[in-house]
């Protein structure tokens, strides 16, 4: 028995150095938690002054997981880990409350503080970041992406008393970039988007915004105009976005971390009246890969695309600028969950799923987790479940073991229709999280009326969005 050992140990060490040597790791293919505790330490001691970001040509930035600059928060992976979880419970809760009630806004009595702003609450901060080169100065700076969001942002020197926090970058000053133009709001009324967070303030001919986030962080400041310069061929675009003069939180709440200047909104494209940037480049297509812990990042692109349209999913008309999609039948190896109701399109216009690049981890509602975790449980094979402690709030999860690579069940989507040529097919760590030794069902139960689709699952795989053709599309393992 004890050569038998030695001899799967042997294996699982090969297997590793392999994965290393041959080509660009791709951390989401194995459940070898020997690999994947040395990829982590790798992770953990990367060097950010290092990054690397060659110049990209229009229309393209680098993208990378916004792991890479918190981790130095934090002790371990595992910790790092379970404070993206919490942050990911946030975010789903407060999103049923945006949706479930069909608007995101605070409370009346909010919105009535004062005539020179109004106060909605957004979803929070995503997961990946981006860089930008932005005015005359080219100031390089860092913006986190969001697919749950629809203004573009950063801080805007000079601030006001106390109003722009500590960030690693240099800042951006509006007064040294030739090209910087505060937008106004009645010159240019077509471009002041008016809503319950923006509006034009008749005096100054400003059109001011006031976005508060769900954990309480805060912006506020003016629409202006500037260029973002795409390094390769030089080519500006000048793009709104809110010049942040006042980032101090509602009490409580929590500020922005140092390592962003803001927050780039990728929402769905609006033919008119929108800020996110698929909207300012009228970019019918949005193309991304979402990396792990590859220090390489990936990349972000409008108007073309590198990935092969392999599976696609409709995207379905709705009301806000986030991206749904129609999951039409769920499998666990050859297992079938059956939909409950609470799935389906019952309120609000959501229907289905919700793709969400800023939920680390994929919901169902609840009735139909239920059902989806219990079936799984029952096609696991030899590995004991874990039935004391568990972390960061999973309910399904196993021992592991350094010597036995794991198998565990692959889970199956089928999008608008079942079609044996059109499916998602979810296996290794798109499916399980490791984390403190043991191997996690990457999946939580929500008491929402939707699905969330998370970045779990969609790590590594190219995404193209077609707002043109209403399409999402899933190219698998082709995002070198």
């Amino acid at each position: 028995m004890e050569k038998f050992l030695q001899i799967h140990l042997l294996i699982s060490i090969i297997f590793s150095i392999c994965l290393v040597v041959f080509g660009r790791e791709k951390s989401f293919l194995s459940l070898n938690s020997s690999y994947i505790m040395e990829a982590r330490e790798r992770f953990m001691s990367i060097d950010l002054t290092k990054l690397p970001d060659p110049p990209r040509p229009s229309y393209t930035f680098t993208l990378f997981s916004r792991d890479l600059f918190e981790k130095s928060n934090f002790k371990d992976y595992n910790s790092l880990l379970e404070n993206k979880l919490f942050r990911t419970r946030a975010r789903v809760s407060h999103l049923a409350s945006i949706l479930d009630n069909g608007n995101s806004s605070k409370s009346a009595d909010v919105k009535a503080r004062a005539p020179r702003r109004t106060s909605t609450y957004y979803v929070g901060p995503g997961d990946y970041v981006a860089s930008f080169t932005i005015g005359t100065e080219q100031t390089r700076t860092y913006l986190i992406i969001d697919t749950g969001s629809d203004l573009v942002w950063w801080q805007c020197g000079p601030c006001a008393e106390g109003g722009c926090y500590r960030q690693n970058d240099p800042l951006y000053v509006s007064t040294s970039s030739r090209t910087y133009e505060t937008l106004d709001c009645i010159a240019k009324s077509e471009s002041c988007f008016q809503s319950d967070r923006i509006l034009c303030w008749q005096s100054t001919r400003a059109c001011l915004y006031d976005v508060i986030y769900a954990d309480g962080s805060r912006t506020r400041g003016w629409i202006a105009e500037d260029t973002i310069t795409f390094v390769l061929d030089h080519n500006q675009e000048r793009i709104l976005f809110g010049c942040g003069k006042d980032q101090r939180g509602e009490p409580g709440g929590l500020s922005f971390s140092p390592r962003y200047s803001g927050i780039a909104g990728i929402g769905r494209r609006v033919l008119s009246g929108g800020y996110s940037l698929p909207s300012q480049f009228k970019a019918d297509i949005m193309a991304m890969c979402l990396p792990g812990i590859d220090p390489q990042g990936s990349i972000l692109s409008f108007h073309t695309t590198p990935f092969e349209k392999t599976i696609s999913a409709q995207l379905l008309p709705n009301p806000t600028n986030l991206y749904y999609v129609n999951l039409f039948k769920v499998f666990v190896n050859d297992k079938e969950i059956t939909l409950n109701p609470s799935i389906g399109n019952s309120r609000n216009a959501i229907d289905r799923c919700l793709v969400d690049t800023g939920t680390a981890v994929s919901y169902f509602p609840r009735d139909f987790y239920n059902v989806f975790r219990d079936t799984f449980r029952q096609e696991v094979k030899d590995h004991p479940l874990v039935t004391g402690s568990r972390p960061a709030g999973f309910d399904t999860c196993y021992t592991g073991d350094a010597v036995f690579v794991p198998d565990f069940p692959q889970v199956t989507m089928y999008f608008d229709r079942q079609d044996p040529e059109n499916l998602l097919s979810l296996t290794h760590q798109r499916v399980m999280v490791y984390i403190r030794g043991m191997y996690c069902l990457a999946f939580f139960a929500s008491d929402t009326n939707f699905a969330i689709l998370g970045g779990t699952q969609l790590q590594g795989i190219g995404l193209t969005f077609d707002t043109a053709e209403n399409t999402l599309s899933f190219d698998l393992d082709q995002c070198n």
